[in-house]
């Protein structure tokens, strides 16, 4: 029974043809889509996609480097409070020893 199940399946299966793969290659092809590279101005011309593009990565350099620098200032205050109570506790201690007469 179940080799003439089996038997069945099989029968029913077909195979489909797809059409010829076709192949085709461009003939001048240099740089990426959008580079410039066809245009007079060589690189540095671009269409207006890669122009945004360049812009948008650049927009978002500065921000991360915007980031950064509000960081390292904040630490930077937070050094020199930590450097003004430092400071204080040395005063406080010369003046209990006796080190200032004042």
């Amino acid at each position: 029974m179940l080799r003439t199940s089996i038997i069945r399946s099989t029968g029913t299966i077909r195979v489909q043809r797809s059409a010829p793969l076709v192949i085709s290659t461009r003939a001048m092809s240099s740089g990426e889509v959008g580079s410039g590279y066809s245009r007079p101005e060589g690189q540095k011309g671009g269409d207006s996609f890669t122009k945004r593009e360049k812009a948008a990565e650049d927009y978002y350099i500065r921000q991360k480097e915007k980031e950064k620098l509000f960081q390292l200032r904040e630490k930077l205050k937070q050094q020199r409070a930590h450097l003004d109570e430092l400071d204080k506790h040395i005063e406080e201690l010369t003046r209990n020893q006796g080190g200032e007469q004042n």
